[in-house]
């Protein structure tokens, strides 16, 4: 039995409970965790923003140590040092086809399948596959990455979805380049992410964007070379500081209709705003037929940074080991799992960076 945080139905809060985990079968391998980042996409899976089976152990941005592997996997070992990967490619749908991994039609298959039970006997889903939450987890082979020399194993957590996505939305989705100017929305984990990877990209002008003042400080550690606190003017301050023009590219971490619509209106004719932010289905963004002919801008989502992570992750741990990228600057909080709706709550309220859950 181990200790995890269960999701007992959509809405409800966390539970502290022991759960029983099977050993690993054909091409599984069980975990022991060392962290698990808190990430806003558990706080979307909690309230029904995005939906999982239930009841569920959430949490999917985490890395470990293998402690035993299930007949047929050859890629890890017991002992192995692994970074959980949430949406594993299948490598033979139409979007694998096209080497868009990162929209595979198969990636969340695992979370449809009861992956462990309560002590009472009651069935369980691992969240987004692979069940973070929790002191130890049985997840795919397929779900785990090697975990990058040089980089300490609880802030390797981080490179499962924050970094990877932040990251992925500057090189992959928005391709910013040397000496564009950047605005960033959302100063949480993604978005320090976001700005740090601005900053390896080099961008000239980097703008942060956040509802809380207390954001300024860890966004210009993380890279920002500007501070705009949101505002109904927002748009206006950033094309202020960019010669009246708006920025080369808009990236929103938030997932809200007036922070989207904000994002556009401050990028500049011919501009690129990119949405990785995840909202509900209430969010309904508006634009006017003219103003799209006028501006010419390129708005584009972003699914997971738009990456591989069998090819990003290596080249993201370059820049961690040459000290480019910071990922200590991410973590503005170590938590247990007792403390996981706390930091949800600090979430909602725009408080911190990242949370990381460190396991004993």
């Amino acid at each position: 039995m181990v200790r995890a945080a269960v999701l007992p139905a959509v809405g409800s809060p966390l539970e502290l409970a022991e759960i029983d985990l099977p050993a690993p079968g054909p091409g599984q391998v069980r975990l022991r965790l060392a962290a698990a980042g808190v990430c806003h996409s558990d706080l979307s899976l909690s309230n029904g923003t995005m939906r999982v089976p239930v009841p569920a152990v959430l949490g999917h941005e985490g890395a470990g140590t293998v402690l035993e592997v299930g007949e047929g996997v050859t890629s890890v070992a017991p002992g192995d040092e692994v970074v959980l990967n949430w949406a594993p490619s299948c490598g033979s749908c139409h979007a694998c086809s096209l080497g868009e991994v990162w929209l595979c039609a198969e990636a969340l298959t695992g979370a449809r399948s009861v992956y462990a039970h309560r002590a009472d006997g009651g069935e369980l889903y691992p969240g987004l596959n692979v069940a973070a939450f929790a002191e130890e987890s049985v997840v795919a082979e397929k779900c785990l990455l090697p975990a990058p020399k040089g980089v300490p194993l609880a802030e390797a957590a981080l490179l499962g979805c924050a970094v990877l996505t932040g990251y992925g939305a500057v090189h992959h989705s928005a391709r910013v380049q040397p000496g564009e100017t950047v605005a960033v929305f959302g100063v949480g984990g993604v978005g320090l992410a976001t700005l740090q990877s601005a900053r390896i990209a080099g961008a000239a002008t980097i703008v942060a964007v956040d509802v809380s003042p207390e954001k300024e400080e860890l966004a210009r550690a993380s890279g920002a070379t500007e501070f705009v606190l949101a505002s109904e003017t927002t748009a206006k301050e950033i094309r202020a500081l960019t010669g009246g023009q708006g920025v080369d590219v808009a990236v929103e971490c938030v997932g809200r209709a007036v922070t989207i619509r904000t994002a556009w209106e401050s990028t500049r004719r011919g501009g690129r705003t990119t949405v990785v932010g995840i909202g509900g289905k209430d969010q309904q963004v508006s634009f006017n037929a003219l103003e799209i002919f006028h501006y010419g801008r390129t708005l584009s989502g972003c699914v997971y940074g738009n990456s591989d992570p069998a090819k990003d992750l290596p080249e993201i741990a370059a820049h961690i080991r040459g000290g480019a990228f910071d990922l200590g600057v991410l973590v503005t909080e170590r938590i247990g799992l007792a403390d996981i709706p706390a930091a949800f709550d600090r979430m909602v309220a725009g408080k911190g960076g990242r949370a990381l859950v460190v396991f004993p």
